[in-house]
């Protein structure tokens, strides 16, 4: 007697034609796919309805994070504790354990509210952040010797950092409807496992990523609440309302883009107001810590700086790092406006993070933690995107070597200034050409790895499909499209009827 399929199995058969493969369409993804036995058939999963996509890559992404707490094995064991190099010579620093005592909360001091022992006064980092570090400590055993507590103190971030990397991969694995593969780029990369417990960043990392997830599902309000929250966890994220500005300006959906301004703002607010109003000293020294920092570790800034004689005052570096990235923004809005087809969101919110970071007085590893999500919605490619890891993954390396060699005293043990400023090159010249792939794609959509599968914007929400309402032309018309996007074509500054 024949078996009758069963509704699961119907519907995923259904569902399989509109599911992008990478294995299928990318010759990287496909190759690296023979290690695990080749490209999965198309009816492999048909009938085990459990193995979705989305948990298959969340099962990964929570193995990768698990490797990347065994890397730090070596320092957990003391490395932290007994020796300056040995937690470079080993590549496992991390900032958690250090600061549970150096921030107060192996004391009980509450951040923002309690003066710190010390230059720095009060805790630098935002307040969404500082929860996150509170609830931390406030898990962690109080008893036994300050190692022991800093050991759990660290555990106890690593498992709540774990659930934010969970959730990352689950966003971007949903926010291209047809192609959830893609967040095995995410789940899989390996800068991800090296230096997701460097610092707290994961935190405004999952709130970007969800909301971005929000954004493709049409839902302004709820994406301004999360990006809210991210913000108030970490400076970059409002940086992808600018992105939207330009966006929406080029299609019209002015409505949308105030619900998402407003939405970001009042979260914003709500987060940051109780403790501006009550502690406004410890609450903005995120701020002005941020603005007197020196040149630091990982930019360009540092190699212009370890190479002069008279290195730039930190005011000079902070106004050309400024007109920089304002440069940048114009350089993206002008792209937004005189591309032949409306750049998709995604590869908009790379671009722009990018620039803030490359143009930053600082370049720290784990800012590379703020790049993955939105590089594979940008371009899930996985020859340039495997590329990029490669470079960051060099400067990982490079920049634990170099303070091995500063801090191990006559030995040198290490990596050189000279050496130290190549590994710097690397993952500038990485993240550049990441850019230089998404820019080439916004200027030939036929190469969008996204659009040539069929898609317009699908993290895109209301801009996915819309017509255009403002364009400039600068010098002729546009070459024809596929389209998706039929609104008029104006001259510069003008607007369409």
């Amino acid at each position: 007697m024949s078996r009758m399929p069963s509704a699961e199995s119907t519907q995923a058969s259904a569902r399989e034609p509109d599911t992008v493969r990478p294995t299928r369409t990318d010759e990287v993804a496909a190759s690296g796919s023979e290690l695990i036995g080749g490209p999965i058939g198309r009816r492999a999963l048909l009938g085990t309805s459990w193995w979705t996509p989305v948990r298959i890559i969340v099962l990964v992404a929570i193995g990768m994070f698990a490797l990347g707490l065994i890397q730090k094995a070596p320092c957990y064991d003391g490395a932290w504790f007994y020796g300056a190099s040995s937690q470079y010579t080993h590549a496992c620093y991390s900032d958690i354990p250090h600061l549970y005592q150096g921030r107060g909360f192996a004391d009980g001091l509450v951040p923002y509210f309690d003066r710190l022992p010390g230059d720095m006064e009060y805790l630098e980092y935002p307040v969404l952040t500082g929860v996150f570090m509170e609830v931390a400590s406030w898990v962690t055993t109080g008893s036994g010797s300050m190692q022991h507590q800093a050991q759990w103190y660290w555990m106890v971030n690593a498992g709540m950092l774990m659930v934010c990397a969970a959730v990352i991969a689950v966003c971007v694995a949903r926010t291209h409807r047809r192609r959830p593969w893609d967040g095995l780029l995410v789940a899989l990369a390996p800068a991800l496992a090296l230096t997701a417990t460097i610092n707290w960043d994961l935190l405004a990392v999952a709130l970007t990523a969800a909301a971005m997830l929000m954004w493709s599902r049409s839902r302004p309000v709820a994406f301004g609440v999360l990006l809210g929250l991210a913000t108030a966890a970490k400076l970059y994220p409002f940086l992808l309302l600018g992105p939207l500005l330009v966006l929406c300006w080029r299609a019209g959906k002015w409505r949308d883009f105030g619900k998402a301004v407003a939405a970001t703002a009042g979260a914003w607010v709500m987060v940051n107001v109780p403790v501006m109003l009550f502690a406004f000293e410890g609450w903005s020294k995120f701020y002005t810590f941020s603005q007197e920092r020196g040149v630091d570790f990982g930019s360009f800034w540092l190699i212009m700086a370890q190479n002069s004689s008279d290195p730039l005052a930190t005011e000079t570096v902070n106004t050309l790092a400024t007109l920089l990235m304002l440069l940048s923004c114009a350089g993206v809005a002008a792209l937004t406006f005189t591309a032949p087809r409306r750049p998709r969101f995604a590869q908009l919110a790379f671009l722009i993070v990018a620039a803030f970071i490359l143009t930053n007085k600082v370049y720290s590893p784990q800012y590379v933690l703020w790049l993955i999500p939105l590089a594979v919605l940008a371009r899930p490619k996985w020859r340039d995107f495997l590329i990029w890891q490669v470079c960051e993954v060099a400067y990982f390396l490079g920049i634990w070597m170099y303070l091995a060699y500063t801090t191990s005293g006559d030995a040198h043990k290490g990596l050189p200034t000279d050496g130290y400023h190549w590994a710097i090159g690397a993952h500038l010249l990485g993240t550049l050409y990441l850019c230089g792939m998404v820019v080439r794609d916004i200027f030939k959509p036929e190469r969008d790895v996204v659009r040539q599968t069929g898609d317009d914007d699908p993290c895109g929400g209301v801009l996915d499909g819309a017509p255009d309402d403002f364009v400039l032309r600068p010098g002729g018309p546009f070459p024809e499209h596929d389209g998706h996007e039929g609104g008029p074509q104006v001259d510069w500054g003008s607007r369409s009827p």
